[in-house]
């Protein structure tokens, strides 16, 4: 299944008739249809040189973080150390900003662009612990596959 999904989000990511926001919008769209327990599926990216997150294309419930300070919660503990934060239980974790009482768990991958953290894909469960090293294989590759192509 995940060739044919990374096939997919290949063509998605690389087409030329779509922009950016588009893009991203179908990728969490893709993503949401194929994987049953990502609850809520988004990016988030740098907010020019200030030290926060805004919030871009996501499907999911509505939530309140259109705006995350660097350091605050898992999005902006993955801003800081531009590392890929899996969190199996969001009730085990102190720095945690809840966006819906159903989260249950939490997988954050930064998009890195010549080194530099410039957003991030985010995703919710309301699952404890269901996200596998396929799934982060995954999502890595899409933020790799997207570094090569966001301005």
């Amino acid at each position: 299944m995940r060739k044919e999904l990374k096939s997919r989000l290949s063509v998605i990511i690389h087409s030329p008739n779509h922009n950016t926001d588009d893009k991203l919008l179908k990728i969490c769209q893709l993503l949401d249809q194929e994987i049953d327990y990502f609850n809520w599926t988004g990016f988030y990216f740098r907010n020019g040189d200030k030290e926060e997150l805004v919030l871009g294309p996501y499907v999911g419930a509505a939530t309140d973080h259109a705006v995350i300070p660097f350091g605050k919660g898992i999005c902006g503990q993955v801003a800081v150390s531009g590392a890929t934060f899996l969190v199996p239980d969001v009730q085990k974790q102190d720095n945690y900003l809840s966006c819906s009482m159903d989260t249950k768990s939490e997988i954050v991958v930064p998009i890195l662009k010549e080194g530099k953290n410039i957003g991030q894909i985010d995703i919710d469960s309301h699952e404890i612990d269901p996200f596998t090293p396929e799934d982060q294989e995954l999502l890595e590759w899409i933020c790799d596959e997207l570094a090569k192509v966001l301005v």
